[in-house]
């Protein structure tokens, strides 16, 4: 599978409140500074670095949609999963573009939100 093959949906197809129960979970894949300069509430959070050995935690029974700063990362792990049975699909622009949408985010910083 290839860049270009990679499935992906972008931003206005993603609900704006994702909840844990929701019939799409979101995989952020960003490291862990990024992730905790600004997220998407109700995201799961497993840097890159660390999916193979925590694949378990990402459900087979759910629409994952993986999410990177630009896309990029994010559709390595799309590839990967696909090819591993999940349903998934990378998010074309990832937090730069749900920033620029004025999509909600959380933070774990004492600053506002951001995207870095």
């Amino acid at each position: 599978m290839g860049a270009d093959e990679v499935p992906s949906v972008t931003i206005d197809q993603i609900p704006v409140n994702l909840s844990p129960t929701a019939e799409i979970l979101l995989l952020d894949v960003r490291e862990t500074a990024e992730w905790d300069a600004g997220h998407v509430s109700g995201a799961l959070h497993i840097p890159m670095g660390e999916l193979l050995k925590r694949l378990d935690e990402v459900p087979r029974e759910r629409d994952v949609v993986v999410v990177c700063r630009s896309g990029q990362r994010s559709a390595a792990v799309t590839a990967h999963l696909h090819r591993g049975g999940w349903r998934a699909r990378n998010l074309s622009g990832g937090m730069i573009a749900w920033n620029a949408a004025g999509r909600p985010m959380a933070t774990n910083a004492p600053h506002p939100p951001a995207v870095i």
